[in-house]
């Protein structure tokens, strides 16, 4: 009989290869690609979905998973770091930024979804184990070894401050926003402890997908019924809004992949119809989208200004957005023009519009729910490079627009800075001359919609309205 030859060091497992799964390892390159090239993943994420799609290594389950894990990750960035600073025996700023992807991936799986724990561990040491290697894999197994040791709400007793000591650093924590950010939106919503958390805890849930049926193409019942009972609801606010069920495909619906309809926030449909909606001293022809890029606003406008027999000029900066902005108006039954232009520097004579509408750029920071990663990029130095611009684009908005006409000024920003502060400054000249301009009262141009503040300009918030914190300030030139 042959024997066996002895065991010099115990009985060792067999070698397992790593099983690659092909939905952590997407999620791994989403966030990779968001932080080397400083990507959205609202932009990186669906290629890379539908590239798996066609391979036929994702179902509808699997890219709810990758999307979870991609965005979740995201939200809770700061919160996840707050923690893994306990679980890692150098700062987090020596860690490799793949390996620190992989541990926060493995993180969200443990502390913010309902996976098992053994299972999140498993799955994520694999992960590292193919993307890093297994020198790695074993470093991110000892981590994640002691994460395990609390749920989410046990470490968050550990890592966060006191409210009573720092309110806007236990608020930052928990709620995953950094300080600074939530400072600028206490500010700017008031009140105390209850709406704040509302409003953070708004930020990082899934916002939904919300259509646009443009008028005189589509109708909001046409995609109600293209998307089934079981699909889709009405809008809150807007009579064009639509709103799908989670995991609905905007793309599978014809008047979608017809142009006939749209993605677009409630928020911004509304802030377009309020402008649409603002009464007018004169004649109503000639509209103006001064800031068009990429499109959504531009073809809300369009539609409405072709039921008026109005002209819509669609004017974007960049020439690779004007041409998302074309994209978006092809088809508009009214007669329209897309250019490239600098809203600041205006290819069109003084007083040239009837209405105008300027959707600024910004900070970003009422579309955090979409853009998660947004809150760890910006900066409060951010605010100082965008109030020139901003104020600018107001000024030459009035300028455009005929005396008694219409001057729009929409932010996606509730930061007080980006917001009132701008209107004010340009009515009072601070910078250059006084605007020769009149407030009007935003708030009833949407009806319905419920705590619009004191006027007359409009916030709307995520944790009220159910949108971006779209900004908007109405204006009617009197000079």
């Amino acid at each position: 009989m042959s024997q066996q030859p002895p065991r010099r060091h115990g009985t060792r497992k067999p070698y397992r290869r790593p099983k690659k799964d092909p939905v952590r390892v997407l999620a791994f390159e989403a966030l990779r690609a968001v932080d080397e090239r400083d990507a959205y993943a609202n932009l990186v994420l669906p290629p890379l979905l539908r590239k798996a799609r066609a391979a036929g290594d994702f179902d509808a389950r699997d890219a709810a998973l990758a999307t979870e894990l991609v965005y979740g990750s995201l939200r809770r960035q700061g919160t996840y770091d707050a923690i893994l600073a306990q679980c890692v025996d150098r700062p987090l700023r020596e860690v490799d930024p793949p390996v620190l992807d992989v541990l926060t991936l493995g993180a969200h799986q443990l502390l913010g979804t309902r996976i098992p724990p053994h299972a999140a561990v498993s799955a994520t040491v694999d992960l590292a184990r193919v993307v890093l290697g297994d020198g790695r894999a074993k470093f991110v197994n000892a981590v994640l070894r002691k994460l395990t040791a609390h749920d989410l709400d046990g470490w968050l007793e550990r890592v966060a401050p006191e409210y009573d000591e720092d309110p806007e650093d236990h608020l930052g924590v928990v709620h995953a926003h950094p300080r600074w950010i939530v400072s600028a939106l206490w500010d700017a919503l008031g009140g105390g402890r209850a709406g704040i958390e509302e409003l953070l805890a708004a930020d990082n849930e899934r916002p939904e997908v919300t259509l646009v049926a443009r008028p005189g193409r589509a109708t909001a019942e046409e995609l109600l019924a293209a998307a089934g009972e079981d699909g889709a609801v009405p809008g809150r606010w807007s009579p064009y809004a639509v709103r799908l069920a989670e995991g609905g495909e905007p793309g599978a619906l014809d008047a979608v992949r017809e142009g006939r309809a749209g993605v677009q926030d409630e928020g911004s449909q509304l802030v377009a119809l309020a402008l649409a909606a603002a009464p007018l001293d004169g004649p109503d022809r000639t509209w103006l989208d001064g800031c068009a890029g990429p499109g959504g606003k531009a073809a809300l406008l369009g539609a409405l200004a072709a039921q008026r027999g109005a002209a819509l000029v669609a004017s974007e900066k960049q020439p690779h957005r004007a041409r998302l902005v074309a994209r978006s108006l092809d088809g508009n039954p009214g007669p329209y023009a897309v250019i490239a232009a600098d809203g600041t520097r205006p290819a069109w004579r003084p007083g040239a519009f009837d209405r105008v509408l300027v959707d600024v750029p910004c900070t970003g920071l009422g579309a955090l729910r979409r853009r998660p990663e947004a809150r760890w990029r910006r900066r409060p130095e951010d605010l100082d490079g965008f109030a020139p611009l901003q104020r600018e684009l107001l000024r030459q908005a009035l300028a455009a627009v005929r005396v008694g006409g219409v001057v729009g000024y929409a932010t996606c920003s509730p930061h007080p800075a980006e917001t009132r502060a701008v209107v004010e400054d340009v009515l009072k000249g601070r910078g250059g001359p006084a605007a020769e301009a009149e407030w009007i009262d935003a708030r009833p141009l949407m009806a319905g919609v419920p705590e619009l503040g004191d006027g007359p300009d409009v916030q709307l918030w995520p944790h009220r309205h159910g949108t971006d914190a779209m900004y908007l300030a109405l204006l009617r030139r009197t000079a």
